[in-house]
């Protein structure tokens, strides 16, 4: 059996440390669904990556949600779609994620294969999973905002893995 202790001395130094910088690092530490969220704006196809993806918000309806930054200037462009797809990305875009997420927003697809649904909501192609979203409601939430989607369609490919983001890296859940 471990010894553990039954009162924390170092409580309010160690596991009261809320600092932004601490609370990025233990975040990261919580594995999580890499998605991409694009849709055709003012006909050009846009895109950003995001790692606070959440499924299965609701059932009746649909619904999932993710956290865009204030910071983001991608995402305000996409808030004014009629629907977005969100493609869960799977191994075949690894190479590709820093490509995604670039600053360079005219070049995040470069190379990638992708469609556009009859929403002008963009889905890529290898992605184990895609939703068809329009958005329900945002809530402003510290530094970021708390998108709410209702999800319009999807599509399901089992074959293809789905990329995990921990610890600041990209790689796939190996069962065992």
């Amino acid at each position: 059996m471990i010894d553990r202790p039954s009162v924390y001395s170092d409580w309010e130094t160690e596991y009261r440390n809320v600092e932004a910088i601490h609370m990025k690092e233990t975040f990261q530490s919580f594995p999580s669904a890499v998605v991409a969220i694009a849709a055709l704006v003012d006909g050009t196809p846009t895109v950003m990556i995001a790692t606070s993806f959440t499924v299965g918000v609701s059932y009746e309806p649909p619904m999932c949600l993710f956290a865009a930054q204030k910071s983001s200037t991608t995402w305000p462009q996409l808030a004014t779609a009629e629907c977005v797809g969100i493609s869960i990305l799977g191994t075949r875009h690894q190479a590709h994620i820093r490509q995604l997420g670039s600053r360079k927003a005219a070049n995040r697809l470069d190379g990638i294969e992708w469609t556009q649904l009859p929403s002008g909501a963009i889905t890529l192609y290898d992605a184990p999973m895609w939703l068809e979203c329009s958005v329900a409601a945002q809530v402003d939430a510290g530094d970021h905002h708390v998108v709410l989607f209702e999800v319009k369609g999807s599509s399901l490919v089992n074959e293809h893995e789905p990329l995990i983001y921990h610890n600041t890296t990209f790689g796939t859940y190996i069962p065992r």
